[in-house]
């Protein structure tokens, strides 16, 4: 069939991207879903970093691409094997297939999946196929999911059926937004009720991670950024306190009004300097938490000595350590029960021809989760 997809062909345009336009409306050939994928007809999906960290160059994947990684929609066809999905299945994807039977999927860790990781860097389904065509040749999928185009044929282990009365723009964010900053609180941490937080870098994952950190009652929740306006919008979801990163002394202000520094600091900007920042205000014997995704080639310092003598953890989160097919459905019913008011995080909700525009709004961080509705 065809279907008309926002289509990645050159890393590194210059922004503004409204005028370079780097994501091209294209018509492509989508193939039909081989054994265990699904044809899902798209309804909304989420703008993310890791989405402009491919546009700009940060995060280099192999193009032609269709991005697009947090998305919601509606199952059309099943291909031979799928049994856990059915025509008319509302659906959220998680940007990580998962086997089933790798040695990280037999522990209970399929955030971590070893073919799924190497399909996603190769820009291939699980099976290894790629279901997109244009007249040159194989189009890329982004993350297993390329959610930017009117269809998506994904594995159906990248998918987990959701409410049918769940609203597809709401629906989406719990693809990555959700399950990511949540999920680094519930799941990577283990965060007990009453701790005291630090949040990093303000966008859709950090304040996913602040409302996590709220539902938990946490004692301090300390929001840093070096945007005013996501200081204020944190403050308006219940941070208890607000840092500017650019301060000199930054950290010093944050272990002060938390008296000597925090028990879980959540590093969600994607920038080793960051991570530098939340391992600071990280008190005695306290976890250090990143799931942002910076360049590969940044680097972080850290005094070994102190990591020792203090007791410190450092970890790293992706995907929130979740289990979509567990993780997704709780959350939403949280959300449903009103204490994870992840609905807060929609920004703004845009048209598909309007994408290189929105992206402009991600990088001047002007928003916090824009969402592209597809009628």
């Amino acid at each position: 069939m065809k279907t008309t997809a926002a289509v990645l062909r050159e890393i590194g345009r210059p922004a503004p991207y409204a005028q370079s336009r780097p994501l091209a409306l294209e018509e492509v050939e989508l193939d039909p879903p081989g054994p265990g994928e699904v044809l899902v007809r798209i309804r909304a999906a989420g703008l993310c970093h890791s989405d402009l960290s491919v546009i700009d160059g940060n995060r280099p994947r192999p193009v032609p691409m269709v991005l697009g990684h947090e998305a919601a929609g509606v199952v059309e066809e099943t291909g031979p094997g799928v049994t856990t999905l059915a025509r008319g299945d509302h659906v959220v994807a998680a940007f990580v297939p998962s086997c089933g039977h790798c040695g990280p999927c037999d522990a209970g860790r399929p955030a971590l999946c070893e073919p799924g990781f190497a399909a996603n860097s190769a820009g291939t389904l699980l099976s290894g196929s790629r279901r997109l065509h244009d007249a040159h040749g194989p189009v890329h999928h982004h993350l297993g999911v390329s959610g930017f185009a009117r269809h998506a044929v994904l594995a159906a282990n990248s998918l987990v059926r959701v409410p049918g009365d769940l609203p597809f723009a709401e629906a989406a964010l719990f693809g990555c937004a959700v399950i990511t900053g949540v999920g680094a609180v519930v799941n990577t941490a283990a965060m007990p009720r009453g701790a005291s937080v630090a949040v990093v870098g303000l966008g859709g994952v950090g304040l996913a991670a602040l409302l996590a950190a709220r539902m938990l009652e946490a004692e301090h929740v300390v929001a840093i950024d070096m945007n005013a306006a996501k200081l204020a919008t944190a403050r308006e979801f219940g941070a208890t306190a607000a840092v500017n990163a650019g301060d000199a002394d930054a950290a010093e202000q944050v272990r002060e009004l938390t008296r000597g520094g925090v028990a879980f600091a959540f590093e969600m900007a994607g920038a080793a300097r960051a991570l530098e920042l939340a391992y600071r205000v990280t008190r005695r014997g306290g976890t250090t938490v990143s799931a942002g995704l910076s360049h590969a080639d940044q680097r972080m310092s850290l005094p070994h000595l102190n990591l020792v003598a203090e007791e410190r953890t450092i970890k790293g989160s992706y995907l929130g350590s979740c289990v979509p097919a567990r993780d997704i459905p709780r959350y939403i019913e949280w959300y449903r029960a009103g204490r994870l008011p992840v609905n807060r995080l929609l920004s703004e909700r845009i048209r598909l021809e309007d994408i290189n525009g929105a992206f402009d709004r991600l990088a001047a961080g002007a928003s916090i989760r824009q969402v592209v509705e597809i009628a």
